[in-house]
């Protein structure tokens, strides 16, 4: 079981812990800040009205992931995309689908959205299968899409929006 909070200062020393014990995990597909400027850096980007920060937070007060809701715009569109990724030992355990889930549950309810998007490179099948299982369709390939590592990388694009959103918590 597990909390989900807004990414705050107080995560300071257990997400920087998390993210340098998650390197090999990480690369290449996301590159999470691993210095404490790095992360005081990301912090200030997420207070934005428009950016949103989620930790999934252990009984034991260690991060088990975190869920980005990335450029929130809103008007006629109301859409934003999610990063996410898992924190070691907590991968392959079904954690990502309950803490994307209720991300999601986030975005639609608390943040108003219509529409998220989720862009995952081609070769991450974990990424992929853990959107699919959550009913994201894929709706496109984007080269050279985001720079990530130093490199610009490919992405599929998958969105849900929320009449599509059956919720789905309990995956």
């Amino acid at each position: 079981m597990f909390t989900i909070e807004p990414i705050q200062a107080r995560h300071e020393a257990a997400f920087l812990d998390a993210a340098r014990r998650s390197t090999r995990l990480h690369h290449p597909w996301i590159s999470p800040p691993r210095t404490v400027a790095g992360f005081r850096q990301h912090l200030r980007r997420y207070q934005a009205l428009n950016q949103a920060s989620y930790v999934a937070v252990a009984a034991d007060d260690s991060l088990i992931g975190c869920v980005h809701i990335n450029e929130i715009v809103r008007g006629a569109l109301e859409s934003a995309y999610l990063a996410y990724f898992a924190f070691e030992p907590y991968q392959g355990r079904g954690l990502m689908s309950q803490l994307l889930a209720r991300v999601i549950d986030l975005a639609f309810d608390r943040h108003g959205l219509h529409r998220v998007e989720a862009n995952v490179q081609p070769a991450n099948h974990a990424s992929k299968a853990l959107v699919e299982r959550l009913g994201f369709r894929l709706e496109g390939f984007s080269p050279r899409y985001l720079k990530i590592g130093g490199h610009w990388r490919d992405h599929e694009r998958y969105a849900l929006t929320v009449e599509e959103w059956t919720g789905r918590p309990s995956v």
